[in-house]
């Protein structure tokens, strides 16, 4: 099992029941550490990669309990005795089980699901994480966007200016120049005309007043896209769309929330090429009620229920630069400008989500993780 950023609830009992059938030898195939443990936090199983993770041998760490092998006061015990009450599986990301016995800070995921039989064992799977990938890379990227601000600004204002005076004397010379002249004019105004666009791309970099949110049905936004891409760049490409009915309100910016799906929706199309015969783009969305993060530098637990999904059956991102892939300029289009990406981070870090990318041949997904509108009494709402 290929385990990635977001773990789909799926695929958790998929884990439990090999671990229940199949007994050690599937789960020790596994490269992230796994262990069972039962009603009174006593450790019942381990695969050899939590045995090197924990650097204790399957037999000691049957002797302990998980309190034990864990930091005091450790949120993992929270979250397991939190999985037993709900019956349910639960994710947390960026939890740091660090202690002097596993040496220095250990960033982690840990994805917990129950066992039917016994009742009151969890399941649980870690999934390491350094803490600059995990803040820099999962965390929307959000410092990579914040890079370019100053960037952004000053193209605003050292180029755009020079380039308004540069495109109306074209415009003056093509007034009264011969056929072959106004051929170079038309081309230093649409050459202008392109470099506007491009800084002006770079300009929504630069602003940092906080956005206007409110309730937003994200099915209404994934139609609105979906109506404007087989109107116009993906009218050769079958969409799917597979949705939760009862998914509540996002707690977002209407607007934005079209301009990022648009372009995570235009990309997919690209990828795919305008000759596929079997092209074809799924929207989908699920509610994860069980997934959070930590905010950097504070002790509060953010709730990113909502699940937003757009994956394509084209050729897939080169692996080298999946690391990097939303940051600014970084691109596999010839033509591209390598900033789109580094948009959608952007926007979705200011709405407080999480925008991670999993691809391979023939299925790449982009996956938005956002809050949900909640009314004043901390309850979500519903549509």
């Amino acid at each position: 099992m290929n385990a990635q950023e977001i773990v789909a609830s799926e695929e958790l009992p998929l884990m439990n029941r090999g671990f229940e059938q199949d007994g050690d030898a599937i789960v020790n195939v596994l490269p992230l550490p796994v262990i069972t443990v039962d009603a009174e936090g006593l450790i019942t199983q381990a695969n050899i990669a939590a045995e090197s993770f924990f650097e204790t041998g399957l037999n000691l760490l049957r002797r302990q309990r998980l309190s034990e092998l864990l930091p005091f006061g450790s949120p993992v015990i929270a979250l397991v005795e939190e999985v037993r009450q709900r019956g349910a599986s639960v994710s947390e990301y960026r939890v740091d089980i660090g202690s002097p016995r596993l040496g220095g800070s250990r960033i982690v995921d840990v994805f917990a699901t129950p066992l039917a039989e016994p009742r009151g064992r969890v399941v649980l799977m870690l999934q390491e994480r350094t803490i600059a990938e995990k803040m820099d890379r999962q965390l929307t990227h959000r410092g990579a966007a914040r890079s370019i601000t100053a960037l952004g600004s000053m193209l605003a204002h050292e180029i755009k200016n020079p380039l308004s005076g540069i495109r109306g004397a074209a415009q003056l010379l093509e007034a009264t120049a011969n056929e072959n002249d106004r051929l170079l004019t038309r081309l230093i105004c649409d050459e202008s005309d392109r470099i506007v666009k491009l800084v002006e791309r770079m300009e929504v970099f630069g602003e940092e007043r906080p956005i206007e949110r409110g309730p937003v049905n994200i099915h209404d936004v994934l139609d609105h896209v979906k109506r404007l891409a087989v109107s116009g760049f993906a009218r050769h490409i079958r969409f799917v769309e597979e949705y939760d009915p009862s998914l509540p309100p996002l707690y977002g910016n209407r607007d934005q929330l079209i301009q990022v799906l648009l372009n995570l929706v235009k990309n997919a199309a690209e990828a795919i090429g305008p000759d596929a015969v079997d092209g074809e783009i799924t929207l989908a969305t699920a509610f994860r009620p069980g997934v959070r993060m930590q905010i950097r530098g504070s002790e509060e637990r953010l709730s990113l229920p909502l699940e937003i999904r757009v994956r394509d059956n084209g050729p897939g991102v080169p692996q080298d630069l999946l690391p990097n892939l939303f940051d600014p300029f970084v691109t596999t289009k010839a033509q591209g400008t390598g900033l789109g990406l580094a948009l959608v981070a952007k926007v979705i870090g200011d709405h407080g989500g999480i925008v991670e990318c999993e691809s391979a041949p023939r299925r790449t997904t982009f996956r938005l993780l956002m809050p949900m509108l909640l009314a004043h009494d901390g309850r979500a709402t519903r549509t």
